[in-house]
């Protein structure tokens, strides 16, 4: 394919069929669930509803972590290239000029690292994995212990059942139902 063509199909192509834009939306969808914020108590601010993006993205991409091929990968890459450009448009939608909209992006991506390394680090251990979500989500504020159990719980069912989607419906943008 030439390089002309290619730019053609990217440039005639609908955003939701650019590689990874149909499962970035089923992340940001999931990541906006009321009951995260209503049960679970997350922080209904910029931050919170950065932290639950995290979550789910984390949660997405250590399910593809497991497919160990090129094709799961690439989706990372293409989900994680979806979040980096939200990322980017809303910083620049909040008025964060072009000089530092790359530090400030710098640092959401090292949030992310660290955040998926957490969750990935505590593993089935639901301590743990409270205790990175405690960090995480409410950022060094008292956690209420029935905010705190709603989200591992629900948290661990989104992880389930992203386990029991097959990549190829993953790819197709599809997102496990409730």
């Amino acid at each position: 394919m030439s390089l002309f063509s290619a730019l053609r199909r990217l440039i005639g192509a609908s955003p939701a069929a650019l590689p990874g834009n149909a499962l970035y939306a089923g992340v940001v969808a999931e990541a906006r669930r009321q009951d995260w914020y209503l049960a679970g108590e997350v922080p209904d601010t910029m931050d919170g509803r950065f932290d639950m993006v995290a979550l789910v993205l984390s949660l997405l991409l250590m399910r593809l972590e497991r497919e160990d091929s090129a094709s799961a990968r690439q989706l990372a890459a293409d989900v994680t290239d979806r979040f980096i450009t939200d990322m980017d448009g809303n910083l620049r939608q909040d008025g964060v000029g072009d000089q530092v909209v790359g530090k400030h992006l710098g640092r959401m991506m090292a949030a992310l690292g660290g955040r998926l390394g957490a969750y990935r680090d505590a593993g089935d251990d639901d301590a743990a994995f409270g205790a990175a979500l405690a960090k995480n989500i409410w950022r060094g504020s008292p956690v209420d212990e029935p905010a705190l159990a709603y989200l591992v719980a629900e948290a661990r069912r989104l992880a389930a059942r992203l386990a029991t989607m097959p990549e190829a419906a993953l790819a197709s943008g599809a997102w496990p139902a409730r």
